[in-house]
């Protein structure tokens, strides 16, 4: 009997963080002063089309010397780390010699903001926590979610019943996210994702980061991420 074995898989990493709640509302306090000052957070080299009810900012979230952002950062790269070594066959004196280096920034969104498909270049890894999914109406079940295409863009190209059921994750469906307060995804930057509209009230905020990777022996002072 013929042997099901998995190919060309895409690795896609989940955690949560425990008891998130008082780090989130520190979170989304920080977060939503900040964007009450547009022309010192904004994002001001926006590369995809934001809707206007969704607030991007710049890119140095996890510079930022605030304890709550610093337990984040720490809890992402945590997780990160751990998905890295795993995924890599790394022991721990070779994850000591590799420096994390990114660029991470927030989204508030409102009812109607959405995100367009993308993905992430000069990037191998990108994250997204969710600090709170506001409240979105039941009508749309699909409100605020973080949709992950598939990448096998041919494999849908002739559909009949030997193809049409096949369970995941052979399939050609996409992968939603629907967030929970606390939840921390991370996945290859190369994957194209979106956002799908949030319909609903109060604030959907996220934190999301796009990472990349030195050896610290080859790295400048300045290269040093504090």
């Amino acid at each position: 009997m013929a042997q099901i074995k998995p190919l060309f898989a895409v690795p896609f990493g989940e955690a949560l963080l425990p008891n998130p709640e008082a780090l989130n509302r520190e979170l989304s306090t920080l977060i939503l002063a900040r964007e009450r000052e547009p022309e010192r957070w904004r994002n001001p080299y926006q590369s995809n089309q934001v809707a206007a009810e969704t607030f991007e900012s710049d890119f140095t979230f996890f510079s930022w010397p605030e304890p709550c952002v610093t337990q984040l950062r720490d809890f992402c790269w945590s997780q990160l780390g751990h998905l890295v070594a795993q995924l890599n066959g790394y022991h721990a004196a070779e994850m000591g010699e590799i420096v994390i280096q990114s660029h991470t920034w927030f989204h508030v969104t409102r009812h109607g903001g959405y995100f367009g498909n993308h993905n992430h270049p000069m990037a191998s890894w990108s994250g997204v926590y969710c600090v709170a999914t506001g409240e979105s109406d039941p009508k749309y079940p699909m409100s605020g979610v973080l949709r992950i295409l598939n990448p096998m863009m041919l494999a849908n190209m002739f559909v009949d019943p030997g193809n049409l059921r096949i369970r995941p994750p052979y399939g050609m469906a996409a992968h939603h996210v629907h967030f929970r307060p606390g939840q921390l995804i991370l996945f290859p930057s190369w994957l194209i994702h979106e956002v799908l509209p949030f319909y609903g009230s109060g604030e959907r905020i996220t934190i999301a980061f796009n990472c990349w990777f030195k050896q610290a022996s080859d790295m400048r002072p300045e290269e040093v991420e504090r």
